[in-house]
Protein backbone atom coordinates (compact mmCIF):
# COMPACT_ATOMS: atom_id res chain seq x y z
CA UNK A 1 0.00 0.00 0.00
CA UNK A 2 2.80 2.13 0.77
CA UNK A 3 4.26 1.61 -2.27
CA UNK A 4 1.26 2.59 -4.21
CA UNK A 5 0.92 5.86 -2.76
CA UNK A 6 4.56 6.80 -3.29
CA UNK A 7 3.95 5.92 -6.45
CA UNK A 8 0.86 7.95 -7.10
CA UNK A 9 2.73 10.32 -5.53
CA UNK A 10 5.60 10.61 -7.60
CA UNK A 11 3.07 10.78 -10.41
CA UNK A 12 1.49 13.44 -9.60
CA UNK A 13 3.69 15.95 -7.57
CA UNK A 14 3.90 18.39 -10.58
CA UNK A 15 0.15 18.89 -9.45
CA UNK A 16 1.06 19.29 -5.94
CA UNK A 17 4.10 22.12 -6.74
CA UNK A 18 2.63 24.10 -9.57
CA UNK A 19 -0.85 26.04 -9.59
CA UNK A 20 -1.26 28.16 -12.51
CA UNK A 21 -3.96 30.39 -13.11
CA UNK A 22 -4.15 29.92 -17.11
CA UNK A 23 -6.74 33.24 -18.09
CA UNK A 24 -5.62 36.29 -17.19
CA UNK A 25 -7.52 39.80 -16.98
CA UNK A 26 -7.56 42.53 -19.88
CA UNK A 27 -4.46 44.86 -19.14
CA UNK A 28 -6.39 47.83 -19.49
CA UNK A 29 -8.20 46.78 -16.14
CA UNK A 30 -4.56 46.22 -14.06
CA UNK A 31 -3.07 49.63 -12.71
CA UNK A 32 -0.10 49.13 -15.43
CA UNK A 33 -0.57 52.21 -18.08
CA UNK A 34 3.18 51.79 -19.81
CA UNK A 35 2.69 47.93 -20.02
CA UNK A 36 3.06 46.67 -23.59
CA UNK A 37 2.97 42.90 -24.74
CA UNK A 38 5.86 40.93 -25.15
CA UNK A 39 5.80 37.61 -27.14
CA UNK A 40 9.17 35.59 -27.24
CA UNK A 41 10.14 31.65 -28.00
CA UNK A 42 11.71 29.51 -25.98
CA UNK A 43 14.73 26.69 -26.90
CA UNK A 44 11.82 24.18 -27.12
CA UNK A 45 9.46 25.87 -29.07
CA UNK A 46 7.40 26.79 -27.00
CA UNK A 47 5.83 30.68 -27.53
CA UNK A 48 5.26 32.87 -24.31
CA UNK A 49 3.97 36.03 -23.43
CA UNK A 50 4.79 38.72 -21.22
CA UNK A 51 4.06 42.42 -20.26
CA UNK A 52 6.98 44.98 -20.61
CA UNK A 53 6.29 47.66 -18.10
CA UNK A 54 7.83 51.05 -19.02
CA UNK A 55 8.91 53.26 -15.86
CA UNK A 56 6.01 55.79 -14.91
CA UNK A 57 8.70 58.20 -12.95
CA UNK A 58 12.01 59.40 -14.69
CA UNK A 59 14.40 56.14 -15.90
CA UNK A 60 17.02 55.23 -13.33
CA UNK A 61 17.72 52.79 -16.04
CA UNK A 62 17.35 49.28 -14.24
CA UNK A 63 14.95 46.96 -15.76
CA UNK A 64 13.47 44.32 -13.44
CA UNK A 65 12.62 40.75 -14.50
CA UNK A 66 9.77 38.89 -11.76
CA UNK A 67 10.27 35.49 -11.75
CA UNK A 68 6.85 34.82 -10.13
CA UNK A 69 6.35 31.99 -7.28
CA UNK A 70 4.22 28.90 -8.07
CA UNK A 71 0.69 30.13 -8.16
CA UNK A 72 -1.61 32.26 -10.21
CA UNK A 73 -0.09 34.33 -13.39
CA UNK A 74 1.56 37.54 -14.00
CA UNK A 75 -1.45 39.80 -13.34
CA UNK A 76 -1.04 39.11 -9.84
CA UNK A 77 2.41 40.50 -9.83
CA UNK A 78 0.78 43.76 -11.04
CA UNK A 79 1.13 45.80 -7.77
CA UNK A 80 4.54 45.24 -7.74
CA UNK A 81 5.31 45.84 -11.26
CA UNK A 82 3.14 49.27 -10.53
CA UNK A 83 5.21 50.35 -7.34
CA UNK A 84 8.14 49.57 -9.16
CA UNK A 85 7.54 51.47 -12.91
CA UNK A 86 6.05 54.56 -10.75
CA UNK A 87 9.80 54.81 -9.16
CA UNK A 88 11.29 54.87 -12.52
CA UNK A 89 12.17 50.86 -12.88
CA UNK A 90 11.48 48.97 -16.17
CA UNK A 91 9.65 45.95 -15.36
CA UNK A 92 9.28 42.52 -16.98
CA UNK A 93 6.36 40.18 -16.21
CA UNK A 94 6.19 36.93 -17.98
CA UNK A 95 4.51 33.63 -17.23
CA UNK A 96 6.22 29.90 -17.41
CA UNK A 97 4.91 27.72 -19.64
CA UNK A 98 1.12 26.55 -18.44
CA UNK A 99 0.79 29.96 -17.02
CA UNK A 100 -1.18 32.30 -17.69
CA UNK A 101 -2.25 31.22 -20.98
CA UNK A 102 1.19 29.58 -22.24
CA UNK A 103 1.73 26.28 -24.14
CA UNK A 104 3.30 23.73 -22.02
CA UNK A 105 3.60 21.88 -18.39
CA UNK A 106 5.76 23.35 -16.00
CA UNK A 107 8.86 21.59 -14.69
CA UNK A 108 12.09 22.52 -13.06
CA UNK A 109 14.00 22.35 -16.39
CA UNK A 110 11.15 24.19 -18.58
CA UNK A 111 11.00 26.73 -16.12
CA UNK A 112 14.85 27.67 -16.43
CA UNK A 113 14.19 27.35 -20.49
CA UNK A 114 11.46 29.66 -19.72
CA UNK A 115 14.01 31.97 -17.99
CA UNK A 116 16.89 32.17 -20.45
CA UNK A 117 13.99 32.78 -23.07
CA UNK A 118 12.80 35.54 -20.95
CA UNK A 119 16.17 37.21 -20.28
CA UNK A 120 17.05 36.91 -23.81
CA UNK A 121 14.11 38.66 -24.67
CA UNK A 122 14.78 41.67 -23.09
CA UNK A 123 18.38 41.68 -24.00
CA UNK A 124 17.25 42.84 -27.14
CA UNK A 125 15.93 45.52 -26.60
CA UNK A 126 16.82 49.07 -27.36
CA UNK A 127 15.71 50.37 -24.49
CA UNK A 128 17.40 47.56 -22.30
CA UNK A 129 21.11 48.82 -20.31
CA UNK A 130 22.05 45.42 -20.46
CA UNK A 131 24.35 46.08 -17.48
CA UNK A 132 21.75 46.90 -15.30
CA UNK A 133 19.40 43.75 -15.40
CA UNK A 134 17.80 42.84 -11.99
CA UNK A 135 16.82 39.17 -11.12
CA UNK A 136 13.34 39.78 -8.71
CA UNK A 137 12.37 36.13 -7.86
CA UNK A 138 9.50 35.46 -5.30
CA UNK A 139 9.37 32.03 -3.57
CA UNK A 140 9.14 29.07 -6.19
CA UNK A 141 10.83 31.92 -8.34
CA UNK A 142 13.79 32.42 -6.33
CA UNK A 143 15.07 29.08 -7.13
CA UNK A 144 14.95 29.92 -10.99
CA UNK A 145 16.32 33.23 -9.94
CA UNK A 146 19.39 31.82 -8.52
CA UNK A 147 19.80 29.17 -11.13
CA UNK A 148 20.07 32.07 -13.85
CA UNK A 149 22.01 34.13 -11.76
CA UNK A 150 24.52 31.42 -11.93
CA UNK A 151 24.44 31.25 -15.05
CA UNK A 152 24.57 34.76 -16.41
CA UNK A 153 25.02 36.89 -13.59
CA UNK A 154 22.80 40.00 -12.85
CA UNK A 155 23.35 43.79 -12.22
CA UNK A 156 21.23 42.38 -8.73
CA UNK A 157 19.53 40.08 -7.29
CA UNK A 158 16.07 40.05 -5.20
CA UNK A 159 15.19 37.03 -3.40
CA UNK A 160 11.41 37.05 -1.77
CA UNK A 161 10.84 34.03 0.27
CA UNK A 162 13.02 31.85 -0.80
CA UNK A 163 14.20 28.79 0.13
CA UNK A 164 17.38 26.31 0.81
CA UNK A 165 15.76 23.87 -1.24
CA UNK A 166 12.33 22.30 -2.92
CA UNK A 167 13.16 19.20 -0.74
CA UNK A 168 13.75 21.19 2.53
CA UNK A 169 10.73 23.15 2.42
CA UNK A 170 8.63 19.41 1.15
CA UNK A 171 10.24 17.42 4.39
CA UNK A 172 8.33 20.86 6.55
CA UNK A 173 4.85 19.89 5.00
CA UNK A 174 5.56 16.42 4.82
CA UNK A 175 7.90 15.10 7.53
CA UNK A 176 6.17 11.87 7.18
CA UNK A 177 7.14 10.94 3.19
CA UNK A 178 10.71 10.41 1.73
CA UNK A 179 10.41 13.74 0.29
CA UNK A 180 13.89 13.14 -1.26
CA UNK A 181 13.28 10.04 -3.07
CA UNK A 182 10.24 11.71 -4.73
CA UNK A 183 11.10 14.99 -6.04
CA UNK A 184 11.76 15.59 -9.46
CA UNK A 185 12.22 19.15 -8.98
CA UNK A 186 14.23 20.10 -6.66
CA UNK A 187 15.49 23.92 -6.96
CA UNK A 188 18.56 23.28 -4.39
CA UNK A 189 19.16 27.04 -3.84
CA UNK A 190 21.69 26.51 -1.23
CA UNK A 191 24.19 24.53 -3.61
CA UNK A 192 24.13 27.51 -5.95
CA UNK A 193 24.02 30.67 -3.73
CA UNK A 194 27.61 30.91 -2.80
CA UNK A 195 28.68 31.21 -6.27
CA UNK A 196 26.77 34.34 -6.83
CA UNK A 197 28.76 37.39 -6.42
CA UNK A 198 26.01 40.22 -6.84
CA UNK A 199 24.58 42.57 -4.57
CA UNK A 200 21.81 40.45 -2.97
CA UNK A 201 18.54 41.41 -0.88
CA UNK A 202 16.78 38.52 0.93
CA UNK A 203 12.74 39.45 1.67
CA UNK A 204 11.63 37.20 4.45
CA UNK A 205 8.02 37.34 6.46
CA UNK A 206 8.56 36.20 9.96
CA UNK A 207 4.49 34.46 9.81
CA UNK A 208 5.37 32.80 6.54
CA UNK A 209 3.02 29.70 6.47
CA UNK A 210 4.90 28.28 3.39
CA UNK A 211 8.27 28.86 3.17
CA UNK A 212 9.44 28.68 7.01
CA UNK A 213 11.60 32.02 7.37
CA UNK A 214 14.34 30.07 8.78
CA UNK A 215 15.07 28.59 5.61
CA UNK A 216 15.34 31.86 4.10
CA UNK A 217 17.85 32.82 6.25
CA UNK A 218 19.92 29.49 6.05
CA UNK A 219 20.32 30.90 2.18
CA UNK A 220 20.80 34.23 3.51
CA UNK A 221 23.54 33.42 5.57
CA UNK A 222 25.19 30.87 2.95
CA UNK A 223 25.15 34.30 0.71
CA UNK A 224 29.04 36.26 0.18
CA UNK A 225 28.88 39.78 0.77
CA UNK A 226 27.34 42.13 -0.30
CA UNK A 227 24.22 40.87 1.10
CA UNK A 228 20.96 42.43 3.16
CA UNK A 229 17.94 40.82 4.71
CA UNK A 230 14.78 42.86 4.96
CA UNK A 231 12.30 40.70 7.35
CA UNK A 232 8.35 41.70 7.16
CA UNK A 233 7.08 41.14 10.52
CA UNK A 234 3.93 38.97 11.10
CA UNK A 235 3.90 38.88 7.24
CA UNK A 236 2.39 35.38 5.77
CA UNK A 237 3.66 34.34 2.11
CA UNK A 238 0.69 36.02 0.12
CA UNK A 239 0.33 38.65 2.07
CA UNK A 240 0.25 41.99 0.17
CA UNK A 241 2.81 43.20 3.22
CA UNK A 242 5.22 41.23 1.43
CA UNK A 243 4.35 41.60 -2.46
CA UNK A 244 4.21 45.22 -2.18
CA UNK A 245 3.55 46.57 1.14
CA UNK A 246 4.85 49.88 2.41
CA UNK A 247 8.05 48.11 3.93
CA UNK A 248 8.58 46.21 1.76
CA UNK A 249 8.65 48.44 -1.19
CA UNK A 250 11.24 51.09 0.83
CA UNK A 251 13.43 47.87 1.27
CA UNK A 252 13.68 47.10 -2.36
CA UNK A 253 13.95 50.74 -3.38
CA UNK A 254 16.37 51.69 -0.72
CA UNK A 255 18.62 48.70 -2.29
CA UNK A 256 18.12 49.32 -5.87
CA UNK A 257 19.18 52.68 -5.60
CA UNK A 258 22.24 52.05 -3.55
CA UNK A 259 23.26 49.70 -6.10
CA UNK A 260 23.27 52.05 -8.80
CA UNK A 261 25.03 54.18 -6.41
CA UNK A 262 27.62 51.62 -6.49
CA UNK A 263 28.00 51.58 -10.42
Amino acid sequence: MVAVVGLGLWLAQRWLIYFPERVLPPLRALDLPTAEPVAFVTTDDLRLEGWFVQPVAAPTGQTVILFNGNAGNRAHRAPLASALARAGHAVFLFDYRGYGGNPGLPSERGLRRDARAALDAVLGRDDVDPARIVYFGESLGTGVAVWLATERPPHALILRSPFTSLVDVGRHHYPVLPVAWLLRDRFTSIDRIIDIATPLLVIAGTADSIVPPESSETLYDAAPEPKWLATIEDADHNDLALLAGREVMTAILRFLDGVRQRD
